[in-house]
């Protein structure tokens, strides 16, 4: 599948009939009107289109050039768009983005994501392909320039827990994905959440938009839940706010 086939695939996927209405309902629930999100591994977009659906202003953060030439001319329009073409991580720099032209969901700066996938079932066939070099800015650094999210997505593939080492200072919430491929990965994020503040979590699974956890629960039992998943749960996001009330099971 040529690069091209593969982003139009994640078009149909990600902004598929009814889907955006549901994405709203379960976002909502962490940004409104005149606030701010930040869409880091914006990907297509739908994130991003979601949180100027409510209202709020967004800073698209990706780095793949396709995929951020796609977001410009999607949000050309949109002066509540800022966009941010770089990876993000620990500290300001330059790094490799490892690239996956027919699967670019998964390209990746994490050379320990890649040789992960590469021995796990499940994950036959993939290639990346190509790799470029990249400016690295951080959460701080965003924030010093764009303001403090009241909400902040973190869709990098295995390289959540360097994205939140950048962070200094809480924000009102967040997400971050995991996968059963790096679990390592995903606990080093939590107890990195942890430590900003006093937060309380609740996880989904796949793109569903609903939690799996009837109710909020701290850092530790999350961390359970996480090391009992089956392998077969892949991935999902895990959810953290300093307002319990936002992460409630109901649908």
């Amino acid at each position: 599948m040529s690069h091209a086939e593969a982003i139009g695939r994640s078009l149909r996927t990600y902004y598929a009939p009814g889907r955006a209405a549901a994405l709203d309902a379960f976002l909502g629930r962490f940004l409104g009107r005149g606030e701010l999100g930040f869409d880091i591994g914006a990907h297509v977009g739908d994130r991003t289109a979601s949180f100027r659906r409510l209202g709020a202003r967004a800073v698209a953060v990706e780095p793949q050039p396709r995929l951020a030439r796609l977001l410009r001319l999607l949000f050309r329009k949109d002066q509540g768009v800022i966009h941010v073409a770089s990876l993000v991580g620990s500290q300001r720099g330059e790094a490799e983005l490892h690239l996956n032209s027919a699967n670019p969901t998964v390209s990746s700066a994490s050379a320990a994501f890649l040789a992960a996938a590469a021995t796990a079932p499940g994950w036959e066939g993939q290639q990346w392909d190509e790799t470029i070099r990249l400016p690295v800015t951080t959460l701080d650094a965003l924030v010093e320039a764009y303001g403090l999210p009241q909400f902040i997505k973190i869709d990098v593939e295995g390289f959540e827990a360097n994205v939140l080492a950048g962070l200094s200072e809480p924000v009102r919430s967040l997400s971050f994905e995991f996968t059963t491929l790096q679990r390592r990965v995903a606990l080093d994020a939590l107890g990195m959440v942890e430590a900003l503040g006093d937060y309380s979590f609740n996880a989904c699974l796949g793109e569903e938009m609903r939690f799996i956890l009837p109710s909020p629960v701290h850092a530790g039992t999350l961390a359970r839940w996480l090391e009992s998943l089956p392998a077969e749960a892949n991935s999902g996001d895990i959810y953290a706010s300093r307002e319990p009330e936002r992460l409630s099971g109901r649908p």
